[in-house]
């Protein structure tokens, strides 16, 4: 197991933002479905970009992986049977979007995953909405998680799902534009929309045709086919939070780089809300940078996150530096990540004396004196690096297991923030 040892820390200096995951793995999947070559330049390189490699490579594309780029030679939407089981590792998009390309197989395929993937990432939505248009779709162990098994092929029709996870939807709507016809996707209690928004810009860039009515509606004109494309990976919002609030619990001024606020990324919206609060921060959109300084006065708010609820462990983490309490609501979904975040982030900033409580769908937190301490990671890549932002703001030394898994957004995370002088040391 690796563990960070981090002590209080004052930081100075630039730090790039590292590539997209969600573009990334939406570029690769596109590229699969696409005529002829995919070029993914400036690609994240993480577990979950290899996972989706090697999915789409099982379902019939040639892919050459680089440093540089990914050279993808797609399928023209002519999907071969997988020849093996599926592994989709920790990731979700993985697990969900594959499983809906699935549906237009005539042959079985099976999808598992890491241990959060077959316990706590639910799959039934998916599997209903594939059921509900022919296909045969389900969980192995009738548990409504993976290993899933899934045959199509399903065919164009009238499709309702739950929205509050946004992924099942972005699945549903890439898999029926290659199908043969119109389809009509309904779905209740729509959350994450920037997510799908993220997935609608993808299809837009495409020429695929879908209508969308208010997120609970959408039309899918089918009959989908693209030529292969050429991307550079935009910087990831989701990764930017932790180095600006690095930056703002230790009272230190950084540069951001590789920051595209053009971007329809749903966790850009965090920085507006930081502000809000009363950070001190500028955003130079010609360079693409934003720059955190110092003395700012956070002030606590209430926040529904729904559109960013990535950020719900800095979020509780900037909570602790901010003056009265922080509500953070309409954040149910975030039990469903790779940890349950509400309760985990909750556990662990308390084990630092910290003044938070959880509520059913979010968190209730107050300024509070941060005490390092030994804390847990609980696999999961945004509650290591959330943990390390409070360790560096906090009175003694903290030490944090299995921090091996912020390779999925950061891989660079604990190096950076080396570089920027932060007392961080990576321990086996």
């Amino acid at each position: 197991m690796t563990k960070f040892h981090i002590s209080p820390s004052s930081l100075r200096g630039t730090i790039a933002i590292p590539p997209s995951k969600s573009h990334t793995l939406r570029a690769i999947l596109f590229g699969l479905m696409g005529k002829g070559k995919t070029h993914v330049r400036n690609y994240l390189n993480s577990p979950d970009t290899f996972a989706m490699v090697e999915a789409i490579r099982m379902c019939g594309a040639t892919v050459d992986l680089n440093d540089n780029e990914i050279l993808i030679k797609g399928t023209d939407g002519k999907l071969q049977s997988a020849e093996n089981v599926i592994d989709s590792g920790n990731s979700g998009q993985v697990l969900r979007f594959i499983g809906a390309l699935a549906g237009l197989s005539p042959t079985y395929t099976v999808i598992t995953g890491d241990h959060s993937i077959r316990h706590n990432r639910p799959v039934k939505p998916l599997l209903n909405a594939l059921t509900q248009l022919g296909a045969m779709a389900d969980s192995m162990r009738q548990d409504g998680y993976a290993p899933i098994i899934i045959k199509g092929p399903m065919k164009p029709g009238k499709v309702t799902l739950p929205g509050e996870d946004s992924q099942p939807v972005s699945g549903m709507l890439i898999a029926t534009c290659f199908l043969k016809g119109k389809s009509e996707i309904f779905v209740d209690n729509p959350g994450e929309k920037p997510w799908i928004d993220l997935t609608l810009s993808w299809m837009k860039r495409l020429n695929l045709r879908v209508d969308n009515d208010n997120y609970t509606h959408y039309t899918v004109h089918g009959n989908g086919s693209y030529e292969g494309f050429d991307i550079s990976v935009p910087g990831d919002f989701s990764s930017a939070a932790f180095p600006v609030a690095a930056a703002l619990v230790t009272d230190s001024e950084l540069t951001l780089t590789n920051i595209d606020m053009s971007d329809c990324q749903g966790d850009k919206k965090l920085i507006e809300v930081l502000i809000a609060m009363g950070a001190k921060i500028e955003i130079d959109d010609q360079k693409k940078q934003l720059k955190v300084k110092k003395g700012s006065k956070l002030k606590g708010m209430e926040l529904d996150i729904n559109d960013y609820i990535d950020a719900i462990t800095i979020l509780a983490v900037i909570g602790c530096f901010a003056e009265g309490t922080t509500r953070i609501v309409n954040a149910a979904v975030a039990r469903k990540k790779e940890s349950d975040r509400i309760r985990s982030i909750c556990i662990e900033l308390k084990k630092m004396e910290a003044s938070i409580e959880e509520t059913p769908d979010g968190l209730i937190v107050s300024r509070s004196a941060l005490n390092g301490t030994h804390l847990k990671s609980y696999a999961d890549h945004r509650m290591a690096m959330s943990l390390s932002i409070a360790a560096l703001g906090a009175k003694g030394e903290s030490v944090i297991d299995g921090v091996e898994c912020v390779a999925k957004t950061f891989p660079t995370f604990a190096r950076d923030l080396a570089d920027l002088g932060a007392s961080i040391e990576v321990k086996e």
